[in-house]
């Protein structure tokens, strides 16, 4: 169901802090760069999981993605602040949480803790949500539709 990359990866870092986040990221931005260089400060490793091509269609629809997932997983795993991308074909990364068990569960904040996926299990595994500051002014779809504009 995952990739074996991800098995040791794991194991290899087995006692350090996780935190973990998930998303599109189709078009990346600074919101996103922010936001996420903010999430690592929380613990020792980033892990990342990525909405796979059939999922953001899914959630986003069918003219989205822009950029395919091996694309935007390549992007994402150049960042300093990211440790491990893992992409997940679900409509939620619920099946990944319970597979990292991450330390730390974050989102942007425009999500409430209360409507992330996995807070529940993250919180009785003993760890810790967060909903982090929202970058205003900085969006995939804000920025789609100034290219379309122009």
């Amino acid at each position: 169901m995952f990739s074996t990359k991800l098995d040791q990866f794991l194991v290899e870092n087995k006692g350090k802090r996780i935190v973990f986040t998930n998303g599109c990221f189709d078009i990346l931005h600074r919101g996103h760069v922010t936001y996420l260089a903010e999430a690592k400060k929380l613990g020792d490793l980033l892990v990342i999981g990525l909405n796979s091509d059939e999922s953001v269609k899914r959630l986003k629809g069918p003219q989205r993605p822009i950029n395919n997932e091996n694309d935007r997983l390549y992007v994402l795993s150049q960042l300093k602040s990211v440790d491990f991308v893992e992409i997940f074909n679900e409509d939620t990364p619920l099946n990944l949480i319970l597979k990292v068990l991450p330390n730390i569960l974050v989102k942007g904040g425009d999500w409430k803790i209360d409507q992330i996926v996995g807070a529940r299990e993250v919180i009785a595994n003993g760890g810790d949500v967060f909903s982090l500051n929202f970058v205003d002014g900085y969006s995939t779809t804000s920025i789609i539709h100034k290219i379309q504009e122009n």
